[in-house]
Order: C-alpha cells, then structure tokens, then sequence
C-alpha cells in the first residue's frame, strides 16, 4: 500500500470521525447548553495534552505574543462553540456545509494580516465560494433569512481567525506553546459561564460527552498522521466525504434530509474549495522548479560576474514574498 492511499485512508478515518462527534454533540445539547458539552470535550483534549505540557513546563507558557494568541485563542472558541451550538438548530449536513466556508475566509485574511497576494483565478474561486454560501442561506426565499444558519458561518470565520493566527505564531512559537495555550484556555473560556449555565449530568452523560473528547484527540492525530504519508490536496480532497457522512448520519439517525438548495450550494462550495486547493497543489509543484532553475542560471554565471548579486536578490526575493509575514 502507497504512503498516499494510507494518508488518504487516515484522512478518511479523521473525517468520519468528526462527523461523528457532531453527531454526538447534537444528541446532547438536546438536554445541556452548548458550552457545557463543548467543556467535557475540551477537558479531554486537555488532559491527553498534558504528558506534552509537563515535559515542556514552564516554557510551553512562556511568549512573547500574548496579544496574538489571545486572538487565536478567540478564534478558535468562536470555531467550537459556533459549531456545538449550531448543530442544535440545524441539520447536520447544513453545518457541514457551511463550515468549508472557512477556506475563503482564510484566504481573505491571509492577505490582510499575512501580506498573501490574491491572483484572478483564487479570487474567482473564493467569489464562487461565497456565492455557494449564499445559495445555502437563500436569503429573501421563504420569508426573512434563517439567522440560525449564520452560526455555522460565524464558527467558519472564527476558524478562520485561529488558522491565521497559527501560521503567524508558528513562525516565533514552538508546537508545545500552541498546544499548551489552545488545550488550556479554551476549556477555561467554556468553564467561566458554568457558574450560570451548569446542569449536573448523570454518570452516563459524562462518560458519553468526554468520549467526544477522546474521538477528537483521536481525529486530529490521524489528521496529523495523514498529512505526513500524503499531500495536503489529498487529505483536503477527503475532507471533502464529511459532508456524505453528515448526510449519512442526519438521516439515519435524526430523519434528516438536505434540501435543493443545501445539496447545490454545497456543490458550489466544494468545487470552489477543491479549486483552491488545485491551485495551492500547483504553487506548490512549481517553487522547486523556479528554485532549480534559478540555481542552473546561477551556475552558468562566471565566479565574479556583474550579474551574480541581482540574480541573488531575485532568488531571494521570490521566497520572501511567498513566505507569510
């Protein structure tokens, strides 16, 4: 077997899973708020966390960036809660949907924030994105627009927000920093309106809500586990089958079904993400090849020659610009 197709097959096992855990988040918050089921999740994560932090302790806290991890930690909590309380008020497959809104919102703030260059062809992909969100919300169809719907667009901006922030702070802070600053805080920010909110949960309850916990510390290490036997694309391609098990799952389980205007919003969506992430795959492929040819011109230049210095330059650069700020 291929790294690639064990990749892919990992990538499917992580899908399947959060598919599941959304699932299982609308089962609870039937009879729980949000926050408190979004908390024995995070109590979980934090605790499969905490071999990492120790062994680390006390420089996974230490930054220099607070202000920056405050924003991702924002973002983040935007992300999950948006998500939980989502699948309370609308069909699973309408969440999922919505929540590959996120590329787009990505790659607008990359431009903003990360100084990334927008070209014609990303620019149409993410209009054509949006305008599949769009389809999805139908505003002015059947009365004023289902404002429920836009929960899942704000948990999309949130994550938005925490990729952002990520790919800023990846390039000062160490991975034990942004695990320990994620698995921590965001449990405390679920933690603070349980002073209002908390429900005491039978036995059961808590063994089921932080099973939601031990499956998504599962899923992100087969993510993980994915994106090290296989391209990005592909495991972006996979991620793509969340939506079949969302629909699978909200059938079987909760009699729903996608309406006309989900299932060819959603086409829209996908097919404009997939599209970026062919572009993405094709930058990629094409850096090495500049960078080659850049060195075989370097090397046809005589030791000394007036053209070393500025064919340096260029190289260089070409590899700033493309590097996020």
């Amino acid at each position: 077997m291929s790294n690639s197709l064990k990749g892919a097959l990992w990538a499917l096992l992580a899908t399947m899973l959060y598919a599941v855990i959304a699932a299982m988040g609308k089962v609870f918050v039937r009879d729980y708020h949000f926050l408190e089921v979004l908390l024995f999740r995070q109590i979980v994560v934090f605790l499969t966390a905490v071999p990492t932090l120790v062994s680390h302790f006390p420089d996974s806290f230490r930054t220099r960036r607070p202000v920056l991890h405050g924003l991702r930690l924002l973002g983040a909590f935007i992300n999950l809660a948006a998500g939980v309380w989502a699948v309370a008020l609308l069909p699973l497959a309408t969440v999922v949907t919505l929540g590959f809104a996120q590329v787009f919102f990505v790659a607008l703030l990359a431009v903003f924030f990360l100084g990334e260059t927008v070209d014609r062809r990303r620019l149409l992909a993410i209009g054509t994105g949006f305008l599949g969100v769009v389809i999805v919300l139908r505003p002015g169809l059947n009365g004023l627009l289902n404002v429920s719907a836009l929960i899942p667009v704000l948990g999309a901006f949130g994550g938005a927000i925490a990729v952002t922030s990520v790919r800023r702070l990846s390039q000062t802070e160490s991975t034990a920093t942004l695990l320990a600053y994620l698995s921590t805080c965001v449990g405390l920010l679920c933690a603070v309106p349980m002073i209002w909110l908390w429900k005491t949960p039978p036995l059961a309850d808590i063994l089921s809500m932080s099973l939601m916990g031990l499956l998504a510390a599962i899923a992100q290490w087969a993510g993980i586990r994915a994106l090290r036997l296989c391209e990005a694309s592909i495991v972006g391609t996979v991620d793509y089958m969340k939506l079949l098990c969302a629909e699978l799952l909200g059938y079987v389980f909760f009699q729903e079904m996608s309406d006309r205007y989900v299932i060819m919003g959603g086409a829209v969506i996908v097919i404009a993400s997939a599209y970026m992430l062919y572009l993405a795959a094709s930058q990629k492929a094409r850096r090495p090849e500049r960078a080659a040819a850049t060195r075989a011109e370097d090397d046809r230049i005589p030791a000394g020659g007036s053209g070393a210095g500025p064919r340096a330059d260029a190289g260089d650069g070409s590899r700033i610009s493309e590097t996020p700020a």
